[in-house]
């Protein structure tokens, strides 16, 4: 079968990738180049997401954490274990709920797992992270989450997807399609058996540009991330003050990466990380860490556009974090998802074309 597969991120790469695999003749178009946009800008991590346990999305963290330990076993040279402390002050979560999700998220794991969590007391948190604060620092909780180069994995896949013999047009901005599998790009138009509409945050434009209402609308959320100089080789977990939401302090690349936010925006607007979120992001650092840093500390920003599956949440952190996957005539869209999950969502893509 020819298959068209619309977007050069990770969810398209891995969408080509799997349908690749069955044996079906497939093009890739990208409109820039491979992993140009929200799939190089993500935290870096390989998770199950341990804050969406408090949203009830077990479903989609088993098969997170299911999907972390294959990036970690098949990709090593671009993954690794990272340890991640979870400290516990006066003015933190329960510690008993705290306590909880961490055995749920270890229970979810299974056989998947790549370290149980387990209590720390101050005096090992200060070896662990030496610039933590220790005020009020009741301890830690230490458990583990696989981190990775997300750019360097995705150019991985494709790749895997060039062996397989998956023509990769990039620089080829389609502009429309249809559900007789008709695909226009700027020079000519192609016929296909399938067209699969995997442009992340762009999916559903690519449907209105084309007059097709699209099935799921799309919640745009920005999240941007700061590189500060190197504290600790421990990666931190956060409550963000006054707020439901944590944030991550990690080491990469011998810096430290903080994030991320959650504004929402508009396709039409740029995706880059705002002065008032880098102030945030400072200030959630300053509030955990000794050394107090200002802008001139940070090293370099970047931001990018997460398209959640849109629902009634007011708050972006209660978004679904789920992908949803639409098939109509010759043409299958696919809206949300999440990095860890792209080589799975390509897997149930791959098993729509009959």
């Amino acid at each position: 079968m020819k298959v068209a597969v619309v977007g050069g991120g990770i969810n398209g790469l891995c969408s080509a990738w799997m349908i690749a695999q069955k044996g079906h003749q497939v093009s890739l178009f990208e409109s820039e180049q491979l992993m140009g946009k929200t799939s190089m800008s993500s935290s870096k991590l390989l998770h199950g997401g341990l804050r969406y346990l408090e949203n009830f999305e077990f479903r989609l963290v088993k098969e997170a954490l299911k999907e972390r330990q294959w990036w970690l076993n098949h990709v090593p040279a671009l993954t690794r274990r990272l340890p991640i402390l979870y400290p516990i002050y006066k003015t933190s979560r329960s510690r008993i709920k705290i306590k909880l999700g961490l055995m749920l998220y270890d229970f979810l794991a299974g056989k998947k797992g790549i370290g149980r969590h387990r209590w720390l007391e101050p005096r090992q948190v200060k070896r662990c992270s030496p610039h933590l604060n220790q005020k009020d620092l009741a301890g830690a909780y230490l458990f583990f989450d696989g981190q990775m180069d997300d750019r360097a994995l995705g150019l991985w896949v494709a790749t895997q997807c060039r062996n397989l013999g998956v023509e990769i047009l990039e620089q080829t901005p389609v502009q429309s399609v249809d559900e007789k599998g008709n695909l226009t790009t700027s020079e000519q138009v192609l016929q296909f058996d399938k067209i699969i509409n995997v442009a992340g945050p762009w999916s559903v434009e690519l449907l209105r540009k084309s007059n097709i209402s699209p099935a799921q609308n799309l919640d745009l959320v920005r999240g941007s991330h700061l590189l500060l100089p190197s504290i600790s080789l421990f990666g931190h977990l956060l409550e963000v003050p006054n707020e439901s939401r944590v944030v991550f302090v990690l080491p990469f690349k011998k810096k430290t990466l903080v994030g991320t936010t959650e504004v929402r925006q508009s396709i039409d607007e740029p995706i880059k990380c705002s002065d008032d979120e880098q102030q945030y992001l400072l200030r959630l650092y300053n509030h955990y860490f000794k050394g107090r840093l200002c802008e001139a500390d940070v090293l370099s920003r970047y931001a990018g556009l997460r398209p959640l599956v849109a629902g009634d949440e007011e708050s972006a952190s209660k978004a679904s974090r789920e992908y949803e996957i639409f098939s109509s005539g010759r043409l299958i869209s696919v809206f949300g998802g999440k990095w860890t999950t792209a080589r799975a969502l390509g897997q149930s893509v791959a098993d729509k074309i009959q």
